[in-house]
């Protein structure tokens, strides 16, 4: 691609630049503004969710086919409700996750969700031919053009239906229902008539057809509406939760501002420590934050606060692959080739490891996806649309402008690449280290610490949340600040020992917490004692959670099939691209590293476990390890450059060649990070500080226990060449 062409491109992406961030921010047209244009969760919208267990027995297809029936009668039902953006969805084999955003009424919609579907066949003049009961099987099939739908009733349900199509014929039926012909049989799903076939002649034998030149998907959905009928399962309530809007709007400015500061706090580093090669990367950045917006809104992907998180958190990981891009380019600068000569091989050297620590993290992302519950997924394709898209921009549009900088005569020069005029490379660190030397240090270091962290787990346990023990939540908004032991006296006769906690700006609010499991009605029971003593209201009411133990042991369970299952993922990609087990075992050792170094942070100074700090422990199985395949990457390249070096030597070259990548990354992503810890809501705090113990112990671990890790597996190689060396030498001595 020739000078001008590229120009040509480049001012289209920086009108293109210019033009999306003006539509993110403020719309255009008929397109709304990207805030006004996503979707976003209920701890941004405020409404209700609520996780229904399925009483039944059943396992395999049977189960999976059931809990489809049931999803299918339940969105249908929540769909009546009129409510806009509603999720019902299967989590796990044998629940229902429904989430309904804004609703007024939070009460009515559990009751209405829970209870239990009502399906009848009936005449024109409202008499029932036959129930739900009765229905064997629907299924659907084709006539060619258009689809049908198959019904098959037992043996009292084909009597009853032959009886009830000849009433339907014989010219008798007065219709008292509009809509419904006298010769039509009326399907009806809690009191909603779903279809309402015409009958043509006597059906007997217990099969008929419905036609209506349906669509498949409308066969389909009528079909699943029917059998769920037939297939009633009783659901228990084990998690639900009312939120209100004003916590929602109120973090979600918050993460704005924070995500902005974060983000401006980037863009100065990066100019500050690498000048015109910054500039640059502060461009693709910019483009990067747009695409990603866009690509949320195209993918109808629902906004959380954890989403925000993954989005902020993946900034800094697309600022990571721009500093190893500048990094190789300093170095081949530095080692005397041109400009424009340094640009190229700098891609190229840099390439292979960007793609690669990547990767890694995309293959925890997509375990975290698989196996997570609906939170988590949600956090998971966030950061997977990151990935892919900081892999684009670092790639395609850095190496667009770099490449023009360096075809220019006015930018070609060292000073604007980060290198000083003697030729060396400006560092923030120019010392070198001898890391391997004190390595049985840092093993001493790291497993006193973990040691520390299980005998606190042992002795005082983990502070286990709500979502683990199983108990309620309720925050309420009281309109001043109440003493908690009236608070206390108020609930004295429901034997909740609560513990009882302010919250919000001047103390204002109450969250109440009890390892109790109250259903909704008990929960309501309970604001309206709030209400006689305190003159609160419905409206009052912030937050009400309810958690069932069962489905914290199911997060625990998750979380550690998700963390064996990515280890495996990511122990055989290590393996194949670095063609050496050893390579692998020691990456995987510094994820289980992290993990328990996180862990003990956790045991030792006593914060909450909840379901954020398992999102985030997942993360960091992917997140850890791009610290480690860089220095890998390097250590690799290194023994092939240097192979008459020992291993130590090469190891420790390697280490220092990246140690102010590595600690630019890690500084960057804290960055971006400390606004939201700050500025945000306790919900969102507590996924962050996980997450930057992790970035910290990651960093950590890469430079003292990994690449030490991997020089002892290499040791009895090395010295297996040696002896050979020393023997070979000793035979030409002797002749």
């Amino acid at each position: 691609m020739n000078v001008n062409v590229k120009r040509g491109l480049a001012v289209l992406i920086i009108i293109a630049l210019i033009f999306g961030w003006f539509v993110t921010l403020f719309g255009i047209g008929g397109i709304d503004s990207v805030k006004d244009a996503l979707k976003y969760g209920l701890d941004i919208n405020g409404g209700v969710y609520v996780v229904m267990e399925a009483q039944t027995d059943l396992t395999g297809d049977e189960l999976s086919e059931l809990m489809e029936q049931t999803r299918a009668v339940i969105d249908n039902r929540v769909n009546q409700m009129g409510v806009a953006e509603s999720s019902v969805t299967v989590e796990g084999s044998k629940r229902i996750r429904v989430e309904i955003p804004g609703v007024e009424n939070a009460d009515e919609a559990i009751a209405a969700i829970g209870k239990t579907a009502k399906l009848t066949f009936i005449l024109a003049d409202g008499s029932v031919v036959v129930d739900g009961s009765n229905v064997k099987d629907a299924q659907i099939g084709t006539d060619g053009s258009y689809y049908k739908i198959l019904l098959e009733f037992d043996s009292e349900g084909a009597d009853l239906f032959e009886e009830g199509t000849r009433k339907a014929l014989s010219g008798s039926i007065t219709p008292a229902i509009d809509g419904i012909e006298s010769n039509q049989i009326a399907i009806v799903l809690d009191n909603e008539v779903i279809t309402h076939p015409e009958v043509k002649e006597v059906i007997s034998g217990g099969n008929c057809e419905i036609s209506g030149r349906y669509s498949k998907e409308e066969a389909s959905t009528t079909a699943a509406l029917i059998r769920g009928g037939a297939l009633p399962v009783e659901l228990k309530e084990v998690q639900s939760s009312v939120q209100t809007a004003t916590i929602g709007a109120d973090a979600l400015d918050k993460s704005i501002v924070a995500g902005a500061i974060g983000l401006g706090l980037v863009f100065v580093i990066m100019l500050v420590f690498y000048g015109m090669l910054g500039f640059i990367a502060d461009i693709a950045l910019l483009l990067y934050v747009v695409m990603f917006l866009w690509a949320m809104v195209g993918m109808n992907v629902v906004l959380t606060l954890p989403g925000i998180a993954a989005l902020i958190l993946s900034i800094g990981m697309a600022v990571d692959a721009n500093v190893i891009i500048f990094a190789r380019i300093k170095e081949e600068i530095a080692a005397g080739k041109s400009i424009r000569v340094a640009v190229s091989a700098g891609f190229k050297n840099a390439l292979t490891t960007v793609l690669d620590a990547q990767i890694t993290t995309l293959i925890a992302a997509v375990v975290l996806y698989e196996v997570g519950t609906t939170s988590v997924k949600g956090f998971a394709l966030t950061l997977m649309i990151g990935i892919v898209f900081s892999i684009f921009t670092a790639v395609v549009i850095t190496q667009l402008f770099i490449s023009l900088l360096a075809s220019s005569k006015k930018f070609a020069k060292n000073k604007y690449f980060g290198v000083n005029e003697d030729g060396t490379p400006k560092q923030m660190l120019n010392k070198t280290f001898s890391f391997i030397k004190h390595r049985k240090v840092y093993y001493i270091i790291s497993v006193t610490i973990i040691i520390i962290g299980i005998l606190f787990m042992t002795i005082g346990g983990m502070n286990y949340g709500i979502d683990f023990t199983g108990g309620t939540n309720i925050q309420v908004e009281m309109g001043k600040q109440v003493p908690i032991s009236e608070v206390e006296d108020a609930l004295k006769d429901y034997d909740l020992d609560p513990t009882i906690i302010y919250a919000g700006e001047g103390n204002t609010q109450v969250v109440i917490k009890t390892i109790k499991s109250l259903e909704n009605a008990e929960r309501a029971e309970i604001i309206n004692t709030l209400g006689d003593s305190f003159g609160v209201t419905q409206e009052d009411v912030l937050a009400s959670e309810q958690f069932g133990p069962s489905v914290g042991d199911e997060l625990k369970a998750n979380a550690v099939k998700a963390v064996l299952i990515a280890a495996v993922g990511m122990l055989i990609y290590i393996i194949f691209r670095f063609k050496s087990w050893k390579y692998g075992l020691s990456a995987v050792v510094g994820v289980a590293h992290d993990v328990m170094m996180v862990i003990a942070f956790y045991a030792i100074f006593g914060f909450t476990v909840n379901n954020p700090f398992i999102a985030a422990i997942l993360t960091l199985v992917g997140y850890s390890i791009n610290d480690t395949i860089v220095i890998f990457d390097r250590i690799r390249e290194n023994k092939r450059i240097h192979n008459k070096d020992n291993n130590e030597t090469n190891i420790d070259r390697s280490l220092n060649q990246t140690l102010n990548r590595t600690i630019m990354t890690s500084l960057t992503t804290l960055i971006v990070m400390v606004p939201l810890c700050i500025m945000v809501s306790a919900s969102i705090r507590e996924f962050i500080i996980p997450l930057m113990v992790g970035v910290i112990v990651g960093c950590m671990s890469s430079i003292f226990i990994c690449s030490p890790l991997y020089y002892d597996l290499c040791r009895n190689e090395e010295q297996t060449k040696y002896m050979k060396a020393t023997a070979v030498k000793s035979k030409k001595t002797k002749k």
